[in-house]
């Protein structure tokens, strides 16, 4: 599949307008973007596969559910494994598994992004100090959000850009190489593994602050998936009514 400039160029805004500090959506909004979930459908969008884009983006996803940023810190960037990952998935079309083997490497990149932007910002900063002692509102305001945006725009649109334009070729040409290989089942089955970590981190996560009554929940999910073959959104619902009369239930005590 092509990409074509303006493709590219849309797909690298999706993850600017995600990325951590940007002031254009509600904090909601931009974390929501950030999810590998929403980006892929969003880079679906983008190119013509919104479908492709949601299952790629939801398996890329999975891998980040216990995926948390404190301080500013960040381990991973989910967004950059979102957007650039199932672009290349969509583009080269391969499946969502070597699509999530490829997004993990492709996150850690995102650090270097972030530290790049951190750095740049100094300088940003040390202007401010000047216009601060001033006293002009107007341009303490102008300072603290247009030198930023503008280049924090430029370093994380314009990498995300190129590598989806010119990357796409490479990414074709090596997947058709190694098409047979074992490397492509290698790759594949370390996908599969990564989702299975994200969930098991996110468990951790719930069980230690829930108890016991967590584990029955559980259970409760595999019987239903495994033995009654439930459909897993009639057992999302079921999990929501749950949820909504374990609230009431505690409601009613208090």
């Amino acid at each position: 599949m092509e990409v074509t400039l303006i493709q590219a160029i849309l797909i690298g805004l999706v993850y600017y307008l995600g990325a951590n500090g940007t002031p254009w959506l509600t904090v909601n909004m931009s974390w929501a973007l950030r999810r590998p979930l929403i980006s892929g459908i969003m880079v679906g969008l983008i190119l013509g596969d919104p479908v492709k884009g949601c299952i790629v983006g939801a398996a890329i996803n999975v891998t980040y559910l216990a995926q948390i940023t404190a301080g500013g810190a960040q381990t991973m960037d989910e967004g950059l494994a979102g957007t650039v990952g199932t672009a290349l998935a969509i583009i080269s079309n391969t499946s969502a598994g070597v699509a999530v083997t490829l997004a993990v490497p492709i996150s850690l990149l995102g650090n270097l992004l972030w530290m790049i932007y951190m750095t740049g910002d100094i300088f940003i900063i040390h202007r401010m100090d000047k216009v601060a002692a001033s006293g002009n509102i107007k341009k303490i305001i102008l300072y603290n959000i247009v030198p930023s945006q503008i280049f924090k725009c430029v370093i994380y649109t314009i990498p995300v850009a190129i590598a989806v334009y010119s990357g796409s070729g490479v990414i074709t040409n090596m997947l058709d190489a190694l098409d047979g290989t074992p490397v492509i089942d290698v790759l594949s089955t370390i996908g599969t593994i990564l989702p299975a970590l994200g969930i098991a981190m996110n468990f951790k996560a719930i069980l230690s602050n829930t108890g016991a009554k967590a584990y029955l929940y559980l259970l409760l999910g595999f019987i239903l998936s495994i033995y009654l073959e439930l459909p897993l959104v009639v057992i999302g619902v079921l999990a929501v009514i749950l949820a909504f009369l374990q609230r009431e239930e505690s409601t009613a005590v208090r």
